[in-house]
């Protein structure tokens, strides 16, 4: 596992790292502020509760804690949720039994792209009762696989782009004269042939008479499959499979509306996604955005658990959770890196039987 933030400098001593671990656990667990006798009780400690409170009052000074009202106990920052992360929380794995149904669950769909994609949101979601976040793999350079032209009326037919990375494109053309289905067979089966696994740069470089000689609808033909291919290029995310929304009502930070709010807009939010995704898309393993630790700096609730797969410089995608920064990072965390991996694994074997 990778964090996408340095260390913070200062570090803690035993005493203060074990009641500030106690403090974060109870925290996650109970969404209640934690003070010092709830902290002397779980951890059997032998000192009294106005060192921890002194403890407690240190913690607050570097910035690891705070207090939401004067009486009250004290929650983690954003800062103690990082240095929780990386110095404190325990990391596990996916419990086998766990592992095991998750396996056996995308083996059952394992040639059909579209159900892997709406099955990794779901189990994601259901297993850290969040919300999901998933994008198909993306092809560096698309590769061309398969077009199809169908017949609507006499001057007006149906494109169909199937690209290598399992992405569909559909086109409506206005013809300038009447075409039948066999007529429009014949061309497709001719582009088909010439544009077989090549990418865009492949057929640009091309000096195939055949497919540098094409006219009039095998030509138009040709370039709208050209300049859909290079779109697919450009476009990193041409869907972000989404669940689990309904599990954050449940959580108590969102209980409030407007946080609730904030939490819908995110996620409807393709630009603010799409940038956020794109900076995972080139990382190793998972990466942890806590909070305003992400590009809105107001947003103090929100955590996101994220990691690339696939393969790289082949096809790539990002899958992940979004959720409270109170969630169970160590469980969450484990369930992402597993997932990834798992669906690493199904790339390539799309790649080496050439599914993909």
């Amino acid at each position: 596992m990778e964090i996408n933030n340095p260390n913070p400098e200062r570090e803690l001593s035993s005493r203060q790292s074990e009641i500030f671990r106690i403090l974060v656990q109870e925290y996650i667990s109970t969404a209640n502020p934690v003070g010092s006798g709830t902290i002397q009780k779980i951890g059997g400690m032998e000192i009294s509760s106005a060192t921890i409170r002194n403890e407690l009052a240190s913690l607050e000074e570097m910035g690891f804690l705070t207090q939401p009202h004067t009486s009250a106990g004290r929650i983690p920052t954003v800062q103690g949720y990082r240095y929780y992360v990386e110095r404190l929380m325990q990391h596990v794995d996916l419990p086998a039994i766990e592992r095991h149904m998750i396996r056996h669950q995308f083996h059952q769909i394992r040639l059909d792209l579209e159900q892997w994609m709406r099955l990794t949101a779901a189990i994601l979601a259901h297993k850290a009762q969040s919300a999901s976040l998933v994008t198909p793999p993306h092809a560096v350079n698309s590769r061309f696989k398969y077009l199809e032209i169908v017949s609507i009326r006499d001057t007006l037919c149906l494109m169909i782009l199937v690209l290598h990375d399992s992405s569909v494109y559909q086109k409506m053309l206005s013809l300038n004269e009447p075409k039948s289905q066999d007529d429009l067979k014949k061309i497709s089966n001719k582009l088909n042939e010439l544009l077989k696994n090549r990418s865009v740069r492949d057929i640009r470089n091309s000096t195939n008479p055949e497919l540098t000689g094409l006219q009039g609808l095998e030509a138009e033909v040709f370039e709208h499959v050209l300049m859909q291919m290079r779109q697919a290029d450009q476009r990193l995310f041409r869907n972000i499979y989404q669940d689990g929304l309904v599990n954050v009502l449940h959580q108590p930070e969102f209980v409030e509306p407007a946080k609730f709010r904030q939490l819908v807009e995110l996620l409807e939010q393709r630009d603010y996604l799409e940038t956020v995704l794109s900076r995972i898309l080139n990382a190793n393993g998972v990466q942890i955005i806590i909070g305003s630790e992400g590009l809105h700096e107001d947003i103090l609730d929100i955590s996101l658990v994220l990691s690339p797969y696939g393969i790289k410089g082949k096809a790539s995608g990002v899958l992940g959770i979004m959720g409270p920064t109170r969630m169970q990072y160590s469980r969450v965390i484990s369930t992402v890196q597993y997932i990834a991996q798992l669906m690493d694994g199904l790339i390539a074997d799309m790649y080496n039987t050439g599914s993909l």
